[in-house]
């Protein structure tokens, strides 16, 4: 009798190992990810507040700067005339605004993506949270052999 409740507390914590292996830790993974890239966002639409005002605060009518066209490899470009901002959107669209509109849409990105960012945050917290649970039930298993 002992052999087989050894048996089964065995494989109750072999359940247990692979419940956090294969899900839990997964998902707090894809969780983790998620809101790393909403803080990439985040960061790139405070980057592009940062250049509107100092568009702004020089009073600066053309601008020449570097644009990178991708994996670190930039270009050179002449803006002639810096009253109007093209900013994407999402879903591939670029909207048309005047710096200002544009730093009214990126307050509001910003608060959406905050939020965005705060839910990704907590179910990564519940995700750690059943984590912890399951550990500490594999140690009571452990104990109590």
């Amino acid at each position: 009798m002992a052999d087989s409740t050894k048996q089964d507390l065995n494989a109750l914590i072999k359940k247990y190992d692979e419940f956090i292996t294969n899900r839990l830790k997964p998902s707090l993974k894809n969780e983790l990810d998620e809101r790393d890239a909403i803080f990439n966002s985040m960061s790139e639409y405070e980057k592009l507040k940062v250049q509107i005002e100092t568009i702004e605060q020089n009073d600066l009518k053309e601008l020449k700067t570097m644009v990178d066209l991708g994996s670190q490899f930039y270009a050179q470009a002449h803006i002639p005339d810096t009253k109007y901002i093209y900013i994407n959107v999402g879903f591939g669209f670029h909207v048309q605004f005047t710096l200002e509109e544009a730093k009214k849409f990126i307050e509001k990105k910003e608060k959406h993506l905050q939020g965005l960012a705060d839910k990704h945050t907590a179910e990564a917290d519940k995700i750690k949270a059943h984590i912890k649970m399951a550990l500490e039930a594999i140690s009571e298993i452990l104990m109590n052999q």
